[in-house]
């Protein structure tokens, strides 16, 4: 196991040192550029220098003036030290930005991640257990329909009705406009409430693969020899289906849902800017569309190696389940 993971280790490195020169020279081509904005802002101001002067001063004070490949090398040698700059468009570094917006990400994950778990399984075992009944039908079509339904429109759908038209919840953020005069107590309640709409957003869109999934396992687990032998021995329907059936399904529900926990931080860039939660997807969105090439390279970054983090995590968890399964 030791040497699994070591070598799964050392070829995400690697995987990371291509994916970070990719990200890195589609950043240097991209048509929005915060350094040409600024530098015509700069130029607009009386008596100030012209635009292509601004320009050449800014692009030799942000490496820009480099090639890709230097320009590369240089954000790498910083990156490997922790040193990620200062975020052009936030005025502030680009590690305290992020610590300042990660967690609302991350409440916003669990909290769908949770929903997710305690719907979708058991809908996907009783789906299963009544194969073609109409509870199994019912909950096939709710699947599908979760899978289908882009979370734009969903998430528009749940703010013209809760928020507009019953006035229940507001249409955006994270707080309230009376936040400050609230008690602890009260801020964590208003918080929750704006929590409310981007949770089940999530959560539906994401319900549907996971109980379609749940399904297709606990049916072929339910048609295996030893569950017909089980049966046949003449044991209770409940202790076959829960105490033999239910733990042999769980080993690909649990590496699934092991690969998807760092997914966690990685923010719902499309759901946090529809509802403004100043989330790590929000604010790396507001990045994107203003060329700030420091702030975007590190979320690149941690999404890159919360994805290698995740299959790692999901092969050494399928070991871990399933005795029978050993890593070579």
């Amino acid at each position: 196991m030791k040497k699994f993971i070591l070598k799964r280790i050392l070829i995400s490195v690697v995987l990371l040192f291509f994916v970070t020169l990719i990200i890195y020279g589609i950043m240097r081509c991209m048509p929005t550029s915060f350094v040409e904005t600024k530098a015509r802002e700069l130029a607009q101001k009386p008596g100030a220098k012209s635009y292509q002067e601004w320009k050449a001063q800014l692009d030799a004070a942000y490496g820009l003036n480099q090639s890709v490949i230097q320009g590369y090398l240089t954000w790498a040698s910083k990156a490997v030290r922790g040193q990620f700059g200062d975020s052009w468009y936030w005025n502030q570094p680009v590690l305290k930005k992020f610590a300042s917006v990660i967690w609302y990400s991350f409440a916003l994950g669990l909290a769908s991640f949770i929903i997710e778990i305690f719907i979708a399984i058991p809908s996907g075992i009783a789906a299963a257990r009544r194969q073609y009944s109409m509870t199994d039908y019912v909950i096939t079509v709710l699947a599908l329909i979760g899978i289908s339904l882009p979370s734009f429109f969903f998430a528009t759908i749940l703010k013209w009705g809760f928020a507009i038209k019953l006035g229940w919840l507001d249409l955006y953020g994270i707080v309230g406009r009376m936040h400050e005069q609230l008690t602890p107590m009260g801020k964590i309640l208003d918080m929750a409430q704006h929590m409310i709409l981007p949770v089940i957003t999530l959560s539906v869109v994401s319900i549907g693969a996971l109980m379609r999934y749940t399904r297709t396992n606990m049916l072929e687990v339910l048609n295996s020899d030893y569950i017909r032998t089980a049966r046949a021995k003449g044991l209770d329907e409940k202790r076959v289906v829960n105490h033999h059936a239910f733990r042999n399904t769980l080993i690909p529900i649990v590496t699934l849902l092991g690969g998807s926990l760092p997914g966690l931080f990685s923010g719902a860039m499309i759901t946090e800017t529809l509802f403004q939660i100043p989330g790590i997807g929000y604010t790396s969105y507001q990045c994107i569309l203003q060329g700030d090439i420091p702030f975007v390279m590190f979320y690149m970054l941690f999404l890159a190696i919360l994805i290698l983090l995740g299959n790692l995590i999901a092969d050494v968890l399928y070991a871990v389940v399933d005795p029978r399964v050993r890593v070579n």
